[in-house]
């Protein structure tokens, strides 16, 4: 564990004490809060695995347990760094469970009012000092925090997917998060190892206020016939040298947290040119949500994906 963490710990905000974190709970054992589970764990602390089906918890540990091993085979980390990570993480039945917690991350779908909900079941199990933080990729950290006992011991922590391989963490303060608090969170972040740019509290932040209308205008492309979609993603990744297209790339963050993202866009900015693409909300309605289905821009059922359009 970082001993900037320890340090910045001894602060206090003016209305809470700030804690030494030492264990973190994750809500959610999805894509993302498996790799942040997987990261914090790898860091030291101990870790608190919530998630509404333990055999959520029981598969992101498998995959921990395959990423944590490829990791050790390419010397990203050392073997004998591998159990003792897994050790570190436990599955959390319920919210009560994670009333021990120092920090916890909630990683949940990209749902305003389903993070609403957690946040009203978890705050009362909490300690009075606890922090907690949200890994929304578009949504108000200051309006999420409203809706807590402790709008001043909440913050935004947007982690890149997949996060064991991504080295950004946006940090976002809504405007009630005190000094400590941010002084905390940002030492947190620095002891995973991660880099940290700190986002304003405006819709989608930085990443995503960028990428996410760039694979809209790339649907849009698709919808209006101008290429198919091996012609977009070739010319992206031919021309413009990304490593993945932009519909390959929609298809592996999930078509649905695409379509959340725009609408949060959209919504909170007023302005036409974050209008969600009506293809990719046909392609939510017909639950073809990318990698997680089988079948997005790209059918995954083969050995091969194909183009579905």
């Amino acid at each position: 564990m970082d001993a900037a963490v320890k340090t910045a710990a001894k602060g206090k905000s003016q209305g809470r004490p700030v804690p030494v974190i030492k264990k973190v709970g994750v809500i959610g054992a999805g894509q993302m809060g498996t790799g942040i589970a997987h990261v914090i764990a790898l860091a030291g602390y101990d870790v608190a695995l919530n998630d509404l089906k333990k055999e959520a918890v029981d598969k992101a540990l498998a995959s921990i347990e395959k990423n944590l091993g490829r990791q050790a085979s390419k010397g990203i980390i050392k073997e004998g760094d591998v159990k003792p990570a897994l050790k570190r993480i436990k599955f959390a039945d319920g919210m009560t469970a994670l009333g021990d917690c120092d920090l916890v991350i909630e990683a949940a779908t990209e749902e305003e009012s389903i993070k609403r909900k957690i946040f009203q079941e978890l705050c009362p199990k909490l300690k009075k000092d606890a922090l907690v933080a949200s890994n929304t990729s578009s949504i108000s950290i200051t309006r999420l925090a409203s809706t807590t006992d402790r709008p001043e011991h909440f913050i935004g922590l947007h982690f890149m997917n997949p996060v064991p391989l991504m080295e950004l963490v946006e940090v976002i303060r809504g405007i009630a998060t005190e000094d400590e608090v941010f002084t905390l969170a940002r030492s947190f972040v620095d002891s995973l190892g991660k880099k940290i740019a700190v986002s304003e509290d405006f819709p989608a932040f930085i990443v995503n206020r960028i990428l996410l209308p760039m694979i809209n205008e790339a649907v849009y492309t698709l919808y209006e016939g101008v290429g198919t979609v091996e012609a977009i993603d070739k010319a992206m990744k031919l021309g413009a040298h990304h490593p993945m297209g932009p519909l390959e790339l929609a298809d592996f963050i999930g078509l649905d947290t695409c379509l959340a993202v725009m609408q949060v866009l959209y919504e909170g900015l007023s302005d036409s040119k974050y209008r969600p693409c009506p293809l990719l909300v046909k392609y939510v309605e017909a639950g073809w949500l990318g990698r997680k289905t089988s079948r997005g821009f790209y059918d995954y059922r083969g050995e091969k994906p194909v183009p579905t359009r």
